[in-house]
């Protein structure tokens, strides 16, 4: 029965994503925050499907925590899932994604209609003062910035480095970070076929201020997150 489920919500998923995004084109010639409202719109209706196709669904904790206007938040990846649940959950979010993304076409017009801020991993010093503009200009309007700190999706269970970007947002910008733990990998596994029921936890933690030296906050961003994930992974 998890095959044939699955199965569904894969072929749903795909179809509506396609219609979804041919009907989004219009929505290229609109003000920016009418395909902001759109796209939240595509990830709670994906995330209904999977609720009543698959039996998974998600929870929120600690979303108190999160301070109001912009913030940046720094969550562990471990699932497609979690590339779709921060629209769902703040409305207005910009990701911080690969370029690459962008030239799928139609697909990635949206992305950057959205204002999401792609990385030139190979880029240099020019390529990352673009970053840090425009994540700083999505600060100032209240929007919160969504990175992946290790770069990948990295199954449960399993230690991969963090990458430098995050501490590099925090101390250009001076601004919170809020660390994100989750267990969605338990559910929707990486490159995975199969969509597990259950609930996924997605956890707010304890927000580090701006001022930190660099390294402490790299340290702390880092302890927090492994910390609370590993608790999810074995069922806190």
């Amino acid at each position: 029965m998890i095959w044939i489920r699955s199965a569904l919500f894969n072929a749903t998923f795909f179809a509506w994503t396609t219609v979804a995004v041919l009907v989004a084109v219009p929505l290229l010639a609109m003000p920016q925050r009418a395909m902001v409202a759109y796209a939240r719109t595509w990830a709670r209706s994906v995330l209904l499907l999977l609720r009543l196709i698959c039996g998974l669904g998600y929870r929120v904790v600690g979303s108190e925590r999160v301070p109001e206007g912009g913030a940046i938040i720094a969550s562990k990846h471990q699932s497609a899932w979690d590339t779709i649940a921060f629209f769902a959950v703040f409305g207005r979010p910009v990701y911080i994604l690969k370029r690459e993304l962008l030239w799928v076409p139609l697909f990635g017009w949206c992305l950057l209609k959205s204002g999401m801020i792609p990385v030139d991993r190979k880029g240099k010093a020019a390529a990352m003062r673009n970053v840090m503009a425009r994540a700083g200009e999505a600060l100032a309007s209240g929007r919160p910035i969504v990175i992946f700190p290790q770069g990948t999706r990295v199954p449960p269970g399993e230690k991969r480095p963090y990458q430098p970007g995050v501490v590099g947002l925090y101390g250009q910008l001076k601004a919170t970070v809020v660390p994100v733990a989750l267990d969605s990998g338990r559910f929707w596994a990486r490159r995975a076929f199969i969509k597990r029921p259950g609930t996924i936890t997605l956890e707010f933690l304890e927000p580090i201020p701006p001022g930190l030296p660099r390294a402490k906050a790299q340290r702390l961003i880092e302890e927090r997150i492994e910390a609370a994930s590993d608790r999810l992974l074995a069922g806190g």
